[in-house]
């Protein structure tokens, strides 16, 4: 503040947060929901697993691509008209889903979604460190895990149960009237002291950023289609050189778009790559499981949503408990929990056959949605309390971009092994399609162990940092923000 004077406090922090809760709670919904609803869009609108995807990974690309900007927009535009701006996307976003006629019409939709939520993702973690003290930034975090991962509880079950009543398009129906009740309550609660100022920007970093990640991520979203064909290559290596460009741009100039030196921080990098890879294996399963559900055990999109409704319950508590053990225990014991919780439930997933009783199933997906937050509450928590408040933005913005460009390769690869395992079993003489796709899903599973054993090995390097209060530097807000602050104060 202006004079040294402290940061303000708020009397009832979660009341200013509300809108974004609902905001990052749409996003997570929109993410989630996809997946039980692919075969149905196949159906549709006569389009291949491969182009069916990108319902999900155009979602999260477009994601991966703003999300390195918002740091930056952060420190030129109201934290409040950025995300009234985000949700009114996604409210439009929603509405042409809805009505699409063609698939093409139908992504286009997606992405304008995909753009709202990964402007309100980093927003929302960055209000956390400024709204919050630090004392209770791991309950905090805990708080907006909860949030998001209530998305994954519901989504299969709400998504397949509005298949089954009415059609897919109900799904972004209710997209469209979250988003409203998201616009009204940020309106009316959401003001929060992130500083503005204004640095200079660099137009060349925003567009290598964009064609970086996008090129990335694409290259490997089509190999699925298109193999490692020559246009397939070249857009890989455009996005690794452009993306190299970018790096060494950002840590060479004067005002960067996004601070890269925070990934010079041990204590901040090294939590931020195993929360990757925890959220890449929990895409990954996510995106097998209700299609194994409907394809290898033959079961309806309603009937899959239900049965992953217990996991996803269980998931949401847990991710409610680790923030708050994060503040008692640290990270590394919690992240120990939660390898050994999922290693044991993906094994049991290679376990599932076409006449698999669904008590396995349940066992299984109850097991990985107890182990995963361990990993990721405590890994995502102590990474951003690694950094300086200054860093705040900047490294909320670094940690989901790393978790959303990681989420749609692992979506992308994990197609490629389901395209690679079917080719394998009709080479070898396979005739049964369920258990065809059973078989092949293993391949997935065992993808997404492997990176949780990169977990594993990271979590000895991970650093405990001391239970103390950062340093708190002095930022520039806006008079709407103290007044807000006071006003809070007030009514309470």
């Amino acid at each position: 503040m202006p004079g040294g004077a402290p940061a303000p406090r708020f009397a009832h922090p979660h009341r200013v947060m509300l809108g974004l809760y609902f905001a990052v709670f749409l996003g997570m919904l929109s993410e989630t929901s996809m997946n039980i609803a692919i075969p149905d869009l196949m159906d549709e609108f006569s389009v291949s697993s491969g182009t069916a995807q990108w319902m999900v990974v155009g979602y999260m690309l477009a994601i991966g691509v703003v999300l390195p900007c918002v740091g930056f927009l952060l420190k030129w535009v109201k934290a409040k008209t950025l995300v009234i701006f985000a949700l009114a996307c996604f409210l439009v976003g929603a509405l042409v889903c809805t009505f699409a006629t063609t698939f093409p019409v139908l992504l286009a939709g997606r992405i304008v979604q995909g753009v709202s939520t990964g402007i309100v993702l980093p927003t929302m973690y960055a209000a956390i460190m400024r709204v919050f003290p630090p004392s209770k930034i791991g309950a905090a975090n805990g708080v907006a895990g909860l949030v998001i991962m209530f998305a994954p509880v519901i989504g299969p079950t709400v998504a397949g149960a509005l298949i089954g009543a009415i059609s897919w398009r109900a799904i972004f129906a209710l997209f469209a009237v979250i988003a409203a009740v998201a616009l009204v309550c940020t309106a009316l609660f959401f003001v929060t002291p992130i500083e503005r100022t204004r640095p200079a920007v660099d137009v060349l970093s925003i567009v290598a950023s964009a064609l970086g990640f996008g090129c990335l991520v694409a290259g490997v979203s089509l190999v699925s289609d298109m193999g490692f064909s020559p246009a397939v290559i070249g857009l890989l290596v455009v996005g690794v050189v452009v993306l190299a460009f970018y790096a060494h741009r950002q840590l060479t100039i004067a005002t960067p778009l996004l601070d890269l030196r925070a990934l010079g921080v041990a204590a901040f990098h090294t939590p931020a790559i195993m929360v990757s890879c925890s959220f890449a294996c929990t895409l990954a399963f996510m995106y097998l499981v209700p299609q194994e559900l409907q394809r290898g055990l033959g079961l309806s999109s309603t009937v899959a949503g239900l049965l992953m409704l217990p996991g996803g319950v269980v998931n949401a508590l847990c991710t409610l408990g680790a923030g708050r053990l994060f503040d008692r225990y640290g990270a590394r014991r919690l992240v120990w929990i939660g390898v050994a919780m999922t290693a044991v439930g993906g094994a049991l997933f290679f376990a599932i056959g076409t006449g698999s009783p669904v008590a396995l199933f349940l066992a299984a997906h109850i097991i990985v949605m107890v182990g995963i937050p361990f990993i990721q509450q405590s890994t995502q928590s102590a990474a951003l309390k690694a950094l300086p408040g200054r860093m705040a933005a900047d490294g909320s913005t670094i940690l989901n971009t790393m978790q959303q460009v990681c989420g749609a390769i692992s979506t992308a690869v994990a197609t490629c092994l389901l395209g690679l395992g079917q080719a394998t079993y009709t080479a070898g003489g396979g005739t049964n399609p369920a258990q065809g796709f059973v078989d092949v899903s293993r391949y997935g599973y065992l993808f997404g162990l492997a990176l949780i054993a990169l977990v594993l090995v990271f979590s000895f390097a991970l650093k405990e940092h001391a239970r103390r209060e950062p340093e708190m530097t002095p930022v520039e807000v806006d008079v709407a923000v103290e007044a807000g602050a006071k006003a809070e104060n007030l009514a309470a």
